[in-house]
């Protein structure tokens, strides 16, 4: 299975938020639409960083409320692991295991055209295995 089979199931809308845009901001953006991060993007397609639920929780640890004034650039990872529409689910799962991190967004030609996040990617492993028993269980009765 290929990461451009996960976006075809689940489609390509990435959320994205501007660099300048308050934490307070980010908060209410991964509220609104019920995810745990976002790219971080000037132009919503090119990639900028990532902000997740657990950068703002960091850094509130850190330095306190104040950073909830402050822009998102300033918690946003921005060293952002990447993958292409033909890279495998398997090499997908490795990736977010050894990195230990649970979004990568999918470019195309540098551009930002989807994301996947490590939800997406145990859905498309069940399903996968689920239809491989299938399989074997129509073969042996047969």
């Amino acid at each position: 299975m290929r990461v451009r089979d996960i976006l075809a199931h689940k489609g390509s809308e990435v959320v994205t938020v501007r660099p300048n845009a308050t934490c307070r901001e980010l908060l209410g953006i991964l509220s609104q639409h019920n995810i745990g991060a976002v790219v971080v993007s000037p132009d919503g397609v090119t990639v900028a960083g990532i902000a997740s639920e657990r950068d703002v929780v960091r850094r509130l640890h850190d330095r306190g409320p104040a950073v909830l004034d402050g822009p998102v650039s300033e918690i946003a990872t921005t060293v952002v692991e990447t993958c292409e529409l033909d890279d495998s689910v398997d090499g997908l799962r490795g990736t977010m295991t050894r990195l230990r991190i649970r979004h990568i967004p999918v470019l195309a030609k540098g551009l930002l055209v989807g994301i996947v996040s490590i939800g997406d990617v145990v859905k498309s492993t069940i399903s996968e295995l689920e239809s491989e028993r299938q399989h074997l269980i129509d073969y042996l009765q047969s």
